[in-house]
């Protein structure tokens, strides 16, 4: 929000408060202030000229010899190139001696011999920028009103001598989208007096009255709360005065014409944004609606656009005339055949606004005044203000009453607040005199309830005021902060640590890290057709749905992922296509699932860990040849990961078949716990066909859902003394069906082996014609120890018939001899 120190004057008489200290108040208060920047960039002894005469130049068929008069008493001669110049115009003039934007001084000259005795201004060479001027005044130098008095400084006939506070508001102080809103904080800071525009002055009301003329209606409540319509007919559209013009410009707005001129001044004015329609082309009621399924509306800029039943509009008994709160429509424009206007004032819901207009990429002024909340008391003054002011520039005459239709009046927020609450909450010790002169000064109305409480009543326009804390705040805001005392932090101490996930977290970054992977980060958001693969780790076998974005930037980007693979897959892909093959990668970060097709409730948000590994093993040396990664590297990452967290007897390696993996080479991870056995995740080969889609070797991954580990895992570490006696180490090699997973055989033996049992592990495995078709020769190796002495060969023999007796009588298992 662009403020003109000179615009806010014409509200409160700032005296001797300079812009910077203004703007250094407003910072204070609240209101922060990005910079104050003066319009004038070095412009001195420039006035307004008149063209007496203009002649060719003899020498230069592009260059033209005029006569001006300045106001000086003498009659200038001046060399201009401009092709627009013309007698009769009035016209900035800089004189010699004057000086211009970018250190250009004006001497006496001649040009291919012709003496020029100043120079006839752009509005570029006046420092304005001329993007912000009407389209005709935009090219060759700047042609004034006929009007202008000859001799008049330009500064001051432009307004250049004027400041300019860029404000940057947060989204609760919509109140000062508005000049007004600005001038009630700086009276509030300053304790100045404010004198506030008359709305309805020098209305003109015509014999007709607006109910006859037109008729407005909402259908629907949801949309609009307020909508209100004046009509001012015989109007002639034309350039702005000159005045109205600078205001504009200086509030970075570009002017277009009287009658749209004034409703860009009223919505900075009052922060109520104004829309004209052309009457002619309005046919019967005047209506706020809801778009219908598949309308169609041609904004003011000209694009087509496809409206969606959750848009409100403005309509007539036709169709739809204006995109409620957010652009007219081309069909309604006003334009220089325009003879009567329909002038709207209305209270639009933010919601709907903001949606349409991110929806649509339109966000204007009005947009963003909408969907921050208007004051519902200006609709009415605003209205009047603008009808006012058309009459004024443009002519014509207003039309008696008001077109209206308001469901609902806002009622000002009514707070109780005691004394002895804000000192208590500030820490200060303000009398009953002071903060009555704080309320005072921000015009709130306030009245003793007893107990030293005030009853207030906070007007309409200051929205975010809605409980005695804001009350609270007005009262520190005001007061100063600088002027809140200092007190010592009292209270116990906590130390700060990790949380129990933080720490597992941190723990398998660095085991991952130590074991040669590479932490990825990745989208959180995919393609649809990636957050469906592995079904079984997105939840869709279990009916969960791809969460879809409502304004996705790319189709590649357009659902929440599902599973952490695909964004791993894509990562490895990327790097294989840039001639690096070899990849071990790594991602801890959050899945979403939801059963909604249509999101109610935020999805349910997963921790996993993935990650992948293809091609050849990292760190191989020059004298090593180089070697593929296979099944066991990716399932000894996940046991050492669950070894470091106590995990490792409490989860199993099943085989498994779920999609997208190979059906043959992956297992999944079945955790036990007290409540039972869950599958936590998937480890092995990815499938065939997935990897050619990724242009990928053989690859191997894993997903895992870290919940399940956090509340299982051992909180702290773990310690053992050093074993004082020596091991015993065994071993079996047992005949089994070839459907027998090697890890029934390890768990059966340390179920059998007793207590003196260390250790179990498949050491080998062997199929072939020798020992039958659909058998293999499964050894293990098994080691014994006491912790308080030596093992006899007795002991360990009686522990072995035990585990050979436990494999025969549950795998029909028999010793290879």
């Amino acid at each position: 929000m662009n403020v003109s120190y000179q615009w806010l004057s014409e509200y409160i008489d700032l005296g001797g408060i300079q812009p910077q200290e203004l703007a250094d108040l407003l910072t204070r208060g609240g209101i922060e202030i990005d910079g104050v920047v003066s319009r004038n960039a070095g412009v001195t002894k420039t006035v307004v000229g008149y063209v007496l005469e203009k002649e060719k130049h003899p020498d230069a068929d592009k260059l033209n010899v005029c006569k001006i008069d300045a106001g000086t008493g003498e009659t200038l001669q001046i060399v201009c190139g401009a092709p627009n110049v013309a007698a009769g115009q009035k016209v900035p003039v800089a004189l010699v001696g004057a000086k211009l934007p970018g250190d250009l001084q004006i001497k006496r000259a001649k040009l291919r011999g012709v003496e020029s005795q100043g120079m006839i201004c752009s509005a570029r060479e006046l420092g304005i920028n001329d993007k912000l001027l009407p389209k005709e005044l935009q090219e060759g130098i700047l042609v004034l009103p006929a009007e202008t008095a000859v001799g008049t400084d330009i500064a001051d006939l432009l307004g250049l001598n004027d400041s300019v506070l860029e404000l940057d508001l947060t989204p609760n102080r919509s109140d000062c989208l508005s000049l007004l809103g600005v001038a009630y904080e700086t009276a509030a800071l300053t304790g100045l007096p404010l004198t506030l525009p008359d709305p309805g002055k020098a209305l003109y009301p015509a014999a007709d009255k607006t109910a006859d003329a037109i008729a407005v209606a909402i259908e629907s409540a949801e949309a609009c709360s307020h909508y209100a319509m004046r009509v001012v007919k015989g109007v002639k559209i034309g350039p702005s005065p000159l005045w109205l013009q600078n205001k504009l410009i200086a509030a970075g707005i570009r002017p277009i014409s009287n009658v749209v001129d004034v409703t860009n001044f009223v919505m900075l004015e009052y922060g109520q944004p104004l829309h004209a329609f052309d009457a002619a082309k309005v046919k019967g009621t005047v209506r706020v609606r809801f778009a219908n399924e598949g309308e169609t509306l041609v904004t003011l800029d000209g694009q087509e656009r496809k409206l969606e039943p959750h848009m409100p509009v403005i309509a007539d008994d036709a169709h739809a005339i204006a995109l409620a709160g957010v652009m007219g429509g081309l069909d309604t424009e006003v334009t220089a055949d325009t003879v009567d206007i329909l002038l709207e004032s209305a209270r639009f819901a933010g919601a709907p606004v903001r949606k349409t207009s991110r929806q649509l990429g339109l966000r204007s002024e009005a947009s963003a005044r909408f969907e921050k909340g208007v004051d519902p008391e200006r609709v009415l003054g605003a209205l009047d203000r603008a009808a006012s002011l058309i009459a004024q520039t443009a002519g014509g005459l207003v039309t008696d009453g008001v077109a209206e239709v308001r469901l609902a009046t806002p009622a000002p927020a009514v707070i109780e607040l005691s004394l002895e609450r804000i000192n208590r909450m500030l820490g200060t010790s303000l009398s009953t005199l002071e903060v009555k002169t704080i309320w005072s000064r921000l015009q709130f109305a306030a009245e003793p309830a007893g107990d030293g409480v005030w009853r207030l009543t906070v007007p309409t326009r200051r929205g975010d005021i809605a409980r005695a804390v804001d009350l609270i705040e007005e009262v520190a805001r005001l007061n100063g902060y600088d002027r809140i005392p200092t007190t010592r932090i009292e209270g116990p101490t906590t130390t700060g640590a990790l949380t129990k996930s933080q720490s597992i977290r941190r723990e398998l970054r660095k085991l991952l890290s130590e074991a040669g992977l590479s932490e990825a980060v990745t989208y959180s958001v995919t393609s649809a057709s990636r957050a469906a693969l592995f079904p079984e780790l997105s939840g869709a076998a279990e009916g969960m749905r791809p969460i879809g974005l409502a304004m996705p930037m790319s189709e590649e980007r357009s659902s929440l992922r599902a599973t952490l693979l695909p964004n791993l897959l894509e990562a490895a892909s990327y790097n294989k296509s840039r001639r690096n093959a070899n990849a071990a990668v790594f991602e801890i970060a959050s899945v979403y699932h939801s059963a909604e097709e249509k999101l109610t409730t935020l999805p349910a948000e997963h921790p996993r860990l993935a990650f992948l590994l293809t091609g050849n093993r990292l760190g191989a040396g020059w004298n090593q040849a180089a070697a593929a990664y296979d099944f066991y590297d990716a399932k000894g990452v996940v046991e050492k990961l669950l070894a470091r967290l106590g995990l490792a007897g409490a989860v199993r390696f099943e085989q498994a078949q779920p999609a997208d993996f190979h059906p043959g080479r992956t297992a999944a991870l079945k955790l036990a716990t007290a409540s039972g056995v869950t599958t936590i995740g998937y480890v092995g080969q990815l499938h065939p066909e997935l990897q050619r889609d990724f242009d990928l070797g053989d690859a191997y991954a894993a997903e895992i859902d870290l919940k399940p580990l956090y509340e299982a895992a051992d909180s702290h570490i773990v310690y053992s003394t050093l074993p004082r006696f020596p091991s015993a180490e065994r071993d079996l090699a047992v005949v089994v069906d070839g459907s027998v997973p090697g890890a029934s055989l390890v768990e059966a033996a340390q179920q059998a082996a007793g207590e003196y049992l260390e250790s179990v592990r498949v050491f080998d495995v062997y199929a072939g014609e020798r020992l039958g078709a659909g058998k293999k020769s499964v050894a293990l190796s098994l080691v014994y120890r006491h912790p308080d002495r030596t093992l006899n060969d007795e002991e360990i023999a009686e522990a072995q018939q035990s585990v050979v007796a436990r494999l025969e009588q549950s795998f029909s298992a028999e010793l290879r001899k």
